[in-house]
């Protein structure tokens, strides 16, 4: 530290801030090296391949829509799952029989804009019994049986 002589006033500290940029400077070129010399560290990426025949394996759906079809006022819904009839009886097993083998537990419930939401609920929670872990909704107008 230096300090001030010439003058009537109080004298004054400075920081002298050479080493400082020098510690910097070293710090810097340090962390050039590092990053420069782990070129083996990332990330590989799986790309699918086309098979091998030629022949494109069917897979199964992997989104799973339970809708909720408005039919009269004063009546249950008419449930569906991905566009085929499911008695309300039957959803439990049905879900569970459609998950049992997924790793992936998303289904995504549907209801008719004038469906009261107590069935939504009743689907939702028979959805979550069934295995399905998480549940999006999914909105959409009016939608009448036989349309």
């Amino acid at each position: 530290m230096a300090f001030s002589s010439a003058g009537g006033g109080a004298s004054r500290a400075e920081i002298n801030v050479t080493p400082l940029i020098d510690v910097l400077l070293t710090l810097i070129v340090m962390f050039m090296l590092v990053v420069s010399m782990d070129k083996e560290r990332g990330e590989t990426a799986q790309i699918p391949q086309p098979p091998k025949n030629g022949e494109t394996a069917s897979q199964p759906e992997r989104t799973v829509v339970i809708e909720l079809v408005w039919t009269a006022k004063d009546q249950a819904p008419i449930i569906r799952i991905n566009q085929k009839d499911v008695l309300r009886d039957d959803l439990e097993q049905q879900l569970a029989r459609i998950y049992l083998t997924r790793a992936e537990k998303v289904a995504f419930v549907r209801g008719d804009a004038d469906v009261d939401f107590q069935y939504v609920a009743d689907v939702i929670d028979v959805a979550h019994h069934a295995g399905v872990t998480r549940v999006g909704l999914v909105t959409q107008g009016r939608m009448i049986e036989g349309e």
